[in-house]
């Protein structure tokens, strides 16, 4: 067996798949100074948009990876769904919970097209290498690290690594090979998925059909995508015909009954899927760990599949690289499966309900579906109900990783919530708070006078800790940044909605994970609380889990 002829030593870590969920994994800890080593079977990018629907924590995700600015602007922002039930409009709903968020609701875009930001962005850091067309054949898991056999077209060769991070789909070929078994079901139903390209002034939003008159009896979803194209699923039922429903002589006319128009229609990609709804025991087997379809396999109606993928990279990249530099335990990436799971379970229990109520699996279920249906237009009560896809949204965690609040807040923002965004202004510069946090452990401290000596003191302290700690000292608008010592980065409540946000009052501190997750909070800094904190979120000592 040839050597791999790159590498003198073991590998740091090794990322088996190169969908957008094994890009993010890379760039993260290549941004973090760890050398990675992407290795996939595919020889170019697929085809076929796949993935579309983009959730606002993902995008912020994506803005510290650098690509979420390239995917906002080529990509269709859209806050706003609709449902019917046959010809008639059930309810409408918004997303977007408050304004003056950098970021939209969702955003649809081909996945291609992220694939190729996350590609250039992958290609642009120095310490990232990706293999194309070289496919995992054995491996062996052992206490110290992980052996991979690779089958290459110039030839069979071993490769050895700290730390495997399997992002090799729903077919994972890294699961198949340690016998790890996927725990829960596939739906008894089918659904036809296609991009279709047709002339047509319906906006951006989400549409969804129960009983539509173009598909009686089924169900239908449609999302518009950048370039003109439509993104149509049609409930099938397992008595379909596949091969025939695929067929345009019989599809195209569907969708333009659909659409309500009679020109030009082109299809650009069709599939047919069976709905999963199942998960890993545990994300964590010893040096290998799981993320993305390979760990948690969900429907597509919600958008949970990608924005749950890319939500596991970031819960994992800064676990691990603080392990990779010695700075926490191997225990530390046992709280990644641990939260990771309860988000999954979180994902699976709403796609189990979207699920049963678009495919009731009995008489019973029918009558209730139908009953709430045809309640809806008419009673709040019922419009709560009706579930055609409860849409991605981010796992608030509850772990041995979060400081319990001590104090009294009327904020929501409490530890094991992710972080809200809001305007600031930056060295006389408009920007939005996000962009100022993650990527390290960061300190948010509150004031409307400055900042003591003393504490300015103890915050360069932590500033020179082993985990050191980021600080950003927020001001009221037009407030007394003159009385913040230079050196500090200073952020202007620009509409004093951070305040209102955080229940940010004066000396008011967050210390905030580096996934951007709160891990405490108090209402007056104290060195010895926050260095406990940042100890405690980093696995020091280790973590006691749930996870084995």
């Amino acid at each position: 067996m040839a050597p791999d002829g790159n590498a003198a030593a073991m590998r740091p870590v090794v990322i088996v798949g190169a969908g957008p969920v094994g890009l993010c994994a890379a760039i993260d800890l290549a941004q973090q100074g760890v050398p990675v080593l992407l290795v996939t079977d595919n020889d170019t990018m697929p085809t076929g948009s796949r993935a579309v629907c983009y959730a606002k924590r993902s995008l912020e995700i994506l803005d510290r990876l650098g690509v979420g600015d390239a995917c906002v602007q080529k990509g269709l922002a859209w806050e706003t769904g609709r449902v019917y039930l046959e010809d008639r409009q059930v309810y409408a709903f918004h997303l977007q919970p408050e304004p003056d968020h950098e970021r939209p609701a969702f955003v649809n875009l081909q996945q291609f097209y992220l694939e190729r930001f996350l590609l250039e962005r992958a290609q642009a850091l120095p310490n990232l290498e990706i293999r194309w067309g070289h496919r995992v054949i054995a491996l062996q898991n052992a206490e110290s690290g992980v052996t991979l056999e690779i089958d290459a077209a110039a030839g069979p060769y071993r490769l050895d690594t700290a730390w495997l991070i399997a992002c090799d789909g729903a077919h994972s070929t890294v699961r198949r090979l340690i016998g790890a078994q996927m725990r829960g079901s596939e739906l008894r139903d089918r659904f036809l998925v296609a991009d279709v390209v047709i002339d047509t002034d319906f906006p951006a939003e989400r549409r969804f059909w129960f009983d539509p008159p173009f598909h009686p009896g089924r169900s239908a979803l449609l999302h518009k995508q950048p370039d003109g194209v439509w993104r149509v699923e049609l409930q099938l039922g397992l008595e379909a015909s596949p091969a025939e429903e695929m067929q345009p002589e019989k599809l195209i006319p569907l969708i333009r009954t659909m659409f309500g128009v009679q020109g030009q229609c082109e299809l650009k990609w069709v599939g047919i899927y069976t709905i999963a709804n199942r998960r890993l025991e545990r994300f964590r087997h010893g040096r290998i760990l799981f993320a993305g379809d390979s760990a948690h396999q969900v429907s597509p109606f919600g958008a949970r599949g990608f924005n749950a993928g890319v939500q596991d990279t970031d819960n994992l990249a800064w676990k691990l690289g603080l392990v990779l530099a010695g700075r926490a335990p191997q225990s530390l990436l046992d709280s990644y499966s641990e939260e990771r799971v309860e988000a999954a379970d979180e994902n699976l229990a709403s796609d189990r309900g979207t699920i049963e109520f678009i495919a009731p699996g009995s008489s019973a279920s029918r009558a209730f579906r139908d009953a709430v249906l045809s309640l809806a237009p008419e009673y709040g009560f019922a419009r709560r109900i009706v579930n055609s896809g409860r849409l991605s949204s981010p796992c608030r965690y509850g772990n041995a990783l979060d400081t319990p609040d001590t104090d009294n807040f009327f904020s929501s923002l409490a530890p094991g919530a992710p972080v809200d965004d809001a305007p600031v202004r930056a060295t006389g510069a408009d920007s939005w708070f996000l962009r100022h946090t993650g990527s390290r452990f960061c300190g948010v401290y509150f004031t409307d006078g400055g900042m003591s000596k003393e504490i300015a003191a103890n915050f360069r302290k932590l500033c020179a800790d082993p985990i050191p700690v980021a600080l950003l000292i927020v001001v009221p608008s037009g407030g007394a940044r003159q009385a913040v010592p230079a050196g500090w980065t200073v952020l202007e409540d620009a509409q004093d909605l951070l305040r209102q946000r955080y229940d940010g009052s004066p000396g008011t501190f967050y210390l905030l994970r580096p996934d951007q997750y709160v891990a405490a909070r108090w209402r007056r800094f104290d060195l010895a609380q926050v260095r406990a904190a940042v100890v405690r979120a980093s696995g020091n000592p280790p973590v006691k889990g749930r996870t084995a």
